[in-house]
């Protein structure tokens, strides 16, 4: 039984004692139960509209996953590729200043295209001593002794 199911009930049960109407405490008894039946239909009626406004607001969170979707799929899949062990690094592309976060082997590579102005970021590893730094190819902090022929450090004209 809902509220106004109880409230016409109750306005019956007072209809079928044949209470008499001009007295005092059945005319207040009476108001008192116009009241309960108009608060029963303002109950309803804040029920419906809520129901209304759950649907339209599980339908908006319907369409901001969506939107979310698309717009955050694009920025995780630079992250698909995300290798805890690698080392990175910050580079900024003197072009935007745009400050670039570059894994080791991307280094290694010796060249990447910055993701904001498209300008192809270059790294030369030529000048650097090899002692000032770890051989990304091998343990061999010298250059001379380094095995690897693609080594960025070793310098072409050490061979």
């Amino acid at each position: 039984m809902n509220i106004n199911e109880k409230v016409a009930y109750i306005k019956g049960l007072m209809d079928g004692l044949k209470l008499n109407e001009n007295d005092d405490l059945v005319k207040i008894i009476k108001n008192v139960v116009d009241i309960l039946e108009d608060m029963a239909d303002e109950v309803e009626d804040l029920g419906e509209l809520y129901d209304e406004l759950s649907e339209q607001v599980d339908e908006i969170d319907q369409d901001l996953s969506l939107v979310e979707d698309d717009l955050y799929d694009e920025d995780d899949d630079e992250f698909d590729d995300f290798d805890e062990d690698s080392e990175y690094y910050e580079v900024v592309c003197p072009t935007c200043g745009d400050e670039i976060c570059v894994s080791e082997d991307i280094l290694i590579e010796g060249s990447i295209e910055c993701p904001n102005c498209g300008e192809e970021l270059e790294f030369d590893f030529s000048s650097l001593c090899a002692d000032d730094i770890d051989c990304p190819k091998g343990d061999d902090k010298d250059c001379e002794s380094c095995s690897k022929d693609d080594c960025p450090v070793k310098d072409d004209t050490d061979e």
